[in-house]
């Protein structure tokens, strides 16, 4: 089940919130963890046993480092971490593996392994985050370890943020388990939050993803049909995730919660460096935290700082999924985070325009961008010669009109809504415009075909 499908929206949402806001307080935690294994159970009934033993095992891992001393706490949490780093290598790269190991034995005319490929359960990546950082929070002392294991499994289940986020730490949302505000007017904000972003999936997104899919499935995309599906790829990546986020973050405002900014006009960026504080920024906060600072952060040396950044960032894309692209593509940000870093240590901040310094942004965000979407290395090679002319000029791609109104729009979204005067002088009025708009989407979604938030597969 997901958010912009009719069942979610007409049937699951509204029995859910109905019966959560006739429970009495003290029974809402287990309505919404009880709704929660629903909706994931909905996908696959036997990968819940797998999102529950993750839930019960750091539970009670928590417990016994908080009740040990010293060296006792710190083999609990290897074990802990240890548990959810197994499972989550199994689950996600064995394939990868196995399918990189024949690669390398058919080069060396050697017989290859048989190999049955494994599923990844949903949302995977993103709740062994959430059980890893809590760990590592218990161990550090920086909060104390779940007592109630209903309010501990209700948040690693909670169904907003459990398939594709935003990346929550537990302690900072512990308090909202035990006590948080249930008013009108934070219900209305959830709720638009939620109908902008299922208007962002569905009338942006999912309309610009075709031109998206046509040009990165093109043997020799010429010059225009590779930057017009890198574009198209550019805006439907933003509006499908930042989509999702708002959708998140609006049914948690719904039920009394309060998540974190996911997204922040992140296409508006002057630097790589920036981006990464506003792109996916509970990732990237993730990432510091449980990655960077471990690794020695920018307490070890110019060079270590350096490789920190680098190695980080790699790790980073190998999360994102189990392919050589993703790889390159955390190497890709890494060198220029750690090129970012060198230039403003030694020469200072740049002083060109800044729609200069914003267009030289996008331009790597956008190269990047096709790493993350091919199907492979060579199919990224193939974008990239054709977005410098390598293959011709190219006018392969034949899209309805509509589609390239949605590129418009998402455009002028992106770029124009996202200068401040212009939200400044935006009358409030322009909020409801999101009424028409989800009638549209709902609309749109009824005479059309469904699409998965990109972010499920990871």
């Amino acid at each position: 089940m997901v958010f912009s499908s009719l069942l979610f929206l007409f049937v699951f949402l509204p029995l859910f919130l109905g019966v959560y806001y006739l429970v009495p307080q003290r029974g809402r935690s287990l309505w919404i963890l009880l709704g929660s294994l629903f909706f994931y159970a909905w996908w696959r009934l036997d990968f819940l046993a797998l999102l529950v033993g993750v839930t019960c095992g750091s539970y009670a891992l928590a417990l016994a480092m908080d009740a040990s001393e010293a060296a006792w706490r710190k083999r609990w949490l290897a074990v802990g971490v240890g548990l959810n780093l197994a499972a989550l290598g199994y689950f996600k790269y064995a394939n990868f593996g196995v399918d990189s190991l024949n690669a390398l034995l058919a080069g060396l005319g050697m017989s290859t392994l048989s190999w049955t490929p494994i599923l990844l359960p949903i949302g995977l990546s993103f709740y062994i985050f959430h059980a890893i950082s809590y760990l590592v929070d218990i161990y550090r002392r920086e909060a104390p370890p779940a007592r109630d294991l209903i309010d501990f499994s209700a948040f690693i289940a909670l169904f907003p943020h459990l398939v594709a986020g935003p990346v929550l730490r537990y302690h900072l949302l512990a308090e909202q388990f035990r006590h948080r505000e249930h008013s009108l007017r934070k219900f209305s904000q959830g709720c638009h939050l939620f109908l902008l972003g299922f208007c962002k999936k569905v009338l942006i997104a999912d309309s610009v993803a075709p031109v998206a899919d046509a040009a990165f499935a093109l043997a020799s995309p010429g010059l225009w049909d590779a930057w017009l599906g890198t574009v198209a790829y550019t805006i439907q990546l933003f509006f499908d995730f930042s989509g999702y986020s708002d959708m998140a973050i609006g049914l948690a405002l719904m039920m009394g919660f309060t998540f974190p900014q996911n997204f922040h006009d992140p296409y508006t960026s002057t630097s790589i460096t920036e981006f990464w504080k506003r792109w996916h920024m509970s990732l990237s906060q993730w990432l510091r935290e449980y990655l960077y600072i471990p690794l020695g952060g920018n307490r070890k040396g110019t060079v270590r700082t350096y490789f920190n950044l680098f190695l980080t960032m790699v790790l980073g894309g190998l999360w994102h999924g189990a392919n050589w692209t993703f790889v390159l593509w955390g190497a890709w940000h890494g060198a220029i985070l750690a090129a970012e870093r060198y230039r403003g240590t030694y020469h200072g901040p740049s002083t060109l325009p800044r729609a200069v310094q914003v267009a030289w942004t996008m331009l790597l965000v956008m190269l990047g961008w096709v790493l993350f979407r091919a199907a492979d290395i060579h199919g990224a090679w193939r974008m990239v010669m054709g977005m410098f002319g390598g293959n011709g000029v190219g006018w392969g791609l034949h899209e309805p009109v509509g589609i390239d109104q949605a590129l418009v729009m998402g455009i002028a979204i992106v770029w124009v809504y996202a200068a401040p005067w212009v939200r400044r002088h935006a009358p409030p009025q322009a909020r409801l415009l999101v009424l028409p708009a989800f009638v549209w989407a709902v609309g749109t979604l009824c005479a059309g075909t469904f699409t998965p938030f990109l972010y499920f597969q990871f």
